[in-house]
């Protein structure tokens, strides 16, 4: 048995506004809709997230994730450019002694998705 592939599931109040922060900060695309259900499925490149607005039988007032989501890209310099002056800016990028050049952001929900690039290697993924 291999695992495929990991597509996080978060939970939004507000799918509309999250689809459009994905699509127009970051340039995702949806695969699917369903404003019925609340659900979403967003793509770019090799990055895959799904949105939905929690059921009533899900607990729910805010997004609650203890950590970030890492994403790899080959053009670092091109996304800050595009990001840079957002009010979204977790940190800035800085290259790091651990050989990446990062900077992170928030989205509409609160989530942060840090983006980097291997320096050492000069990859977009890591091990590739």
């Amino acid at each position: 048995m291999h695992y495929k592939y990991l597509t996080p599931m978060l939970w939004t109040s507000d799918l509309k506004a999250t689809v459009a922060f994905y699509q127009l900060q970051l340039a995702f695309e949806i695969s699917e809709l369903n404003e019925e259900w609340g659900w979403c499925h967003m793509r770019k490149d090799g990055v895959d997230f799904m949105f939905a607005v929690p059921n009533e039988h899900t607990p729910y007032e805010k997004p609650v994730f203890t950590g970030t989501f890492y994403i790899y890209t080959d053009d670092i310099d091109e996304l800050w450019e595009k990001v840079k002056d957002t009010p979204h800016i977790y940190y800035p990028i800085e290259d790091f002694e651990y050989g990446m050049r990062e900077f992170a952001i928030k989205d509409n929900n609160g989530y942060i998705l840090q983006f980097g690039k291997d320096l050492l290697n000069n990859t977009a993924l890591p091990n590739s």
